[in-house]
């Protein structure tokens, strides 16, 4: 509850947007659930996650992708650090075994989970009416949608309720001056306003991270990686450095849909380098958010 449901609910508040998957694996499964298995005298956690643990001839441990990659998850399992990755099996990471058949192996083992619903989006908010659970902790605040000269152009019942690059939702009455659609810009939890604008000021070409977690020893120097930005999107080339405990990070094309709070995970290849929590962005025509 503490670590997961409310650290999402507060950051929603603050107008970032978080993602729980993340805090769930980095404070619950191989956290709080390994510390209690390995007192319990099991050798490790195992998921179904389709990601690959690798162990070097030292014996250390590196996190990978899964052999699918239509089908990888490691982006949600990138604030893991070496330790619990030690203690953690992933046993579909190198197959393409398909669901079904996964599930027909599981109900010939007795295994109740064989028809247990697929879990979708965020686990807690069944219905997946985020807005609506947030209005339920939070309660309705109406406050103003503002273009980027910050005329009022609209209502909304919430600033937490909108994510950055936001398009469908919006219930805008007014009809942009070029005709094309409008996304959000900025949410500010200060005076509850959303500001939304055109697609090309979602531009991002650099940002600045919080909170990095290594899945192994951190990297020195700057580096040249690729990045991922939510669990299912694509790679795009970076290079980023560890600057005084923030990881700076400088995209090669500019990316959108760059939101505060969301999670960057740095790939070296197919090896998970790790992880940290976006903390603000700098757009190419807007400056920083």
């Amino acid at each position: 509850r503490e670590d997961v449901v409310e650290d999402s609910v507060a950051e929603y508040e603050a107008g970032r947007t978080p993602d729980p998957c993340l805090r769930c694996n980095e404070k619950f499964e191989f956290a709080g659930l390994l510390v209690w298995a390995l007192a319990l005298g099991f050798d490790a956690v195992c998921t179904g996650h389709y990601a690959k643990v690798v162990t070097l001839a030292d014996g250390s441990r590196e996190l990978h992708r899964a052999s699918d990659m239509a089908k990888d998850q490691s982006y949600v399992l990138g604030v893991l650090d070496e330790k619990q990755l030690a203690h953690a099996l992933f046993p579909l990471g190198d197959t393409v075994t398909t669901k079904d058949e996964i599930r027909a192996e599981a109900e010939r083992r007795g295994l109740a989970v064989a028809k247990k619903p697929d879990s979708h989006d965020i686990c807690f908010i069944a219905d997946g009416d985020t807005q609506g659970f947030l209005a339920s902790r939070l309660g309705r605040a109406e406050g103003d949608i503002v273009d980027e000269a910050g005329a009022k152009i609209g209502t909304h019942e919430g600033a937490y309720g909108f994510t950055i690059g936001q398009r469908k939702g919006l219930r805008i009455g007014t009809p942009a001056a070029d005709g094309k659609p409008r996304y959000v810009l900025d949410i500010s939890p200060v005076n509850n306003t959303v500001t939304v604008g055109p697609a090309a000021a979602l531009d991002v070409t650099a940002l600045s991270a919080i909170k990095p977690r290594w899945c192994g020893a951190a990297p020195t120097g700057p580096g040249t990686y690729t990045a991922q930005l939510r669990a299912h999107g694509g790679e795009t080339e970076v290079t980023a450095e560890l600057v005084d405990g923030r990881l700076r990070v400088s995209f090669a094309e500019p990316v959108r849909g760059v939101a505060p709070g969301q999670a960057i995970v740095l790939y070296d290849g197919t090896r998970v380098v790790g992880s940290a929590t976006i903390a603000s962005t700098v757009r190419a025509t807007a400056g920083v958010s």
